[in-house]
């Protein structure tokens, strides 16, 4: 997996202290790992299945991502998806997200991102033989 600009600006939030971020780092990281979790589905969706990569809504893709690439990466996704939104939105009766936890969302992020590409390599095998 190449590093997006979405990923590397998220690194550069977790790794220090930005100038003028305040308190909003953790929403705008958290935002940042979705946006490059809706690209890694959009490849996948442009490859296996255009009609479904052109919707413009992230819900259908992921529904639908339980049936092209199974459903373990197809609940990994959903929930992923689910936590970085839940995380980007402010809640004033809530603690915001921590460092740790946006942490332990990219790497589960990573990985997500890994299984989509290999599952759209594993289906390019399958219709070549």
């Amino acid at each position: 997996m190449s590093t997006s600009v979405y990923l590397s600006t998220a690194d550069l939030l977790l790794a220090g202290v930005i100038r003028g971020a305040g308190g909003a780092w953790p929403r705008a990281c958290a935002w940042l790992l979705r946006h490059e979790l809706e690209m890694a589905m959009d490849r996948f969706w442009a490859w296996a299945c255009p009609d479904i990569g052109r919707t413009t809504a992230q819900r259908p893709k992921l529904l639908l991502l339980r049936h092209y690439a199974g459903p373990e990466l197809g609940c990994r996704a959903g929930y992923l998806w689910w936590a970085l939104s839940r995380a980007g939105h402010h809640h004033p009766y809530e603690l915001g997200i921590t460092a740790g936890e946006l942490a332990r969302l990219r790497t589960e992020l990573i990985d997500v991102v890994a299984l989509l590409d290999r599952a759209q390599e594993r289906q390019g095998r399958a219709f070549t033989q």
